[in-house]
């Protein structure tokens, strides 16, 4: 956990430094929002700013956006002032701490932001010779491959292993290489020097430099273009980067950790990913089962979501009746850890009485789960797909793809990962489509996030 501390009240910041060291954050300070700036350009990185009022919030949140550095800020005060709280929520700050600081609080917040404290759950046998695995390998340099179905963890995963590495005590930098545009990718990744390109007002240090001496954990590494997995192999197989705009290159020293929900072998097929770079990335592979081929972990997951939820929301732990049991395990999860996850903490919302019953067990919509695929369900689809290809005829190909684009984009709430996948393309081929017909003038779904990435995976009692 690396905290940036940004304000001039010495005495009241120095404890709040001793405590979020005494909780093993590394602490870094800087008096103005220029020296902030400085830090997190450099290569230091944050995870979380804590901020002293009396600067301008809402001008640092805009220079950190505009540089595309995404770090949540906490604000803190000698004063409680509810005013100067709800001021510095309405810039951007994610909370208000008063000072001096309690110590319990300072830990909770530096424990919800790190979110390092995740345990590595599994009970079925079929996770637990994946966990084996990470465990033999994880103490090497060798470079990783993590797969599986999008909301098994990879990313948990990834984490585990770093904390079980020789690296455990540097850096664990993430980035999603699908959430990133293209024309950015590369400067996030190896960062540039000032005036390399329109809006580089500074050098900025990249992920690469940034994780130096940790683990780079690239995330959905089958959406990078091609040209940009050039560059990428080069900084694998000779340990050294080039900036954007650079005249030298940078020695860096980084374990890699990759991922992907899709199938690496059939892009090299394709020609959308290098094979020499999955040679290089794919040391180990570490394949997550999902969720529906591992079922002694759904009701150990379960139980974990209901204790967890129950808790944040200041409910009572109800346990789950033999009957929400049963509705569990019958279910397929086809969103696995991830759809457990939010449909759990549903159940602790909508619970009553001693136990979590199946009335409680219910999807989005608010169907219960064990009802939404019934006879008369299945029967008005084959219905309604009968009256679509019957409504096929006498179209285009092109009419029909965008239709069938369009609707599974609105069918995700406009996240573009999720219809990609559910689509079978690549996130870069669906956003060439979507600007194609937004160029025709055609109304394209917002983006949204249709439901926050899961962020743990099962564990052991």
């Amino acid at each position: 956990m690396r905290l940036l501390i940004v304000g001039t009240l010495k005495g009241q910041l120095t404890t709040a430094t001793k405590i979020a060291m005494e909780n093993g954050a590394t602490v870094t300070h800087a008096e103005t929002s220029d020296q902030a700036m400085n830090v997190v350009r450099g290569g230091k990185g944050a995870d979380l700013l804590l901020v002293d009022v009396g600067l301008d919030i809402r001008d640092l949140v805009m220079r950190l956006e505009a540089e595309h550095i995404h770090v949540p800020i906490v604000a803190c005060g000698i004063s409680n002032d509810a005013r100067a709280a709800v001021a510095a929520i309405h810039a951007g700050a994610k909370e208000y701490i008063p000072l001096p600081p309690d110590p319990e609080l300072i830990a909770a917040v530096l424990a919800a932001v790190a979110n390092d404290a995740r345990d590595l759950i599994w009970r079925d046998e079929a996770m637990g010779r994946v966990i084996k695995l990470a465990q033999q390998i994880a103490g090497s340099d060798a470079s990783v491959m993590i797969t599986g179905e999008s909301g098994t963890g990879k990313e948990v995963l990834a984490r585990y292993v770093h904390s079980r590495s020789a690296r455990a005590k540097r850096p664990f930098i993430s980035i999603n290489c699908a959430a990133i545009p293209e024309h950015l990718l590369e400067s996030e990744l190896f960062g540039h020097e000032k005036g390399a390109f329109t809006g580089a007002v500074a050098r900025r240090i990249g992920k690469f430099e940034e994780a130096t001496g940790g683990t780079l954990l690239l995330d959905e590494i089958s959406e990078m273009d091609v040209r940009l997995q050039s560059k990428l192999l080069r900084a694998i197989q000779e340990r050294v980067i080039d900036r954007v705009g650079g005249t030298r290159p940078v020695p860096v020293d980084i374990r890699i950790v990759a991922t992907s929900n899709r199938n690496l072998s059939e892009a090299v097929r394709a020609g959308t990913f290098r094979e020499d770079l999955l040679f290089r990335l794919n040391v180990v592979n570490l394949k997550i089962p999902p969720l529906r081929d591992r079922p002694a972990d759904i009701l150990e997951l379960a139980q974990h979501f209901a204790k967890k939820y129950a808790e944040a929301n200041g409910l009572p732990v109800r346990p789950l009746s033999a009957e929400a049991r049963r509705v569990l395990t019958a279910n397929r999860w086809q969103g696995n850890v991830r759809e457990l996850e939010n449909t759990i903490h549903r159940s602790v919302l909508m619970a009553q009485g001693d136990e979590i019953g199946p009335d409680a067990i219910i999807t989005p919509d608010g169907d219960r789960l064990d009802l939404a695929k019934t006879a008369p369900a299945v029967a008005h689809a084959t219905l309604a797909a009968e009256q679509v290809t019957r409504a096929l005829v006498g179209r285009t190909v092109a009419d029909v793809e965008r239709d069938l684009i369009l609707e599974t984009l609105k069918h995700c709430l406009g996240n573009r990962t999720h219809a990609a996948n559910i689509l079978g393309i690549s996130i870069r081929t669906l956003r060439n489509k979507l600007n194609e017909y937004a160029d025709g003038g055609i109304p394209i779904t917002p983006a949204g996030n249709g439901g926050s990435d899961y962020q743990r995976i099962a564990t052991a009692g």
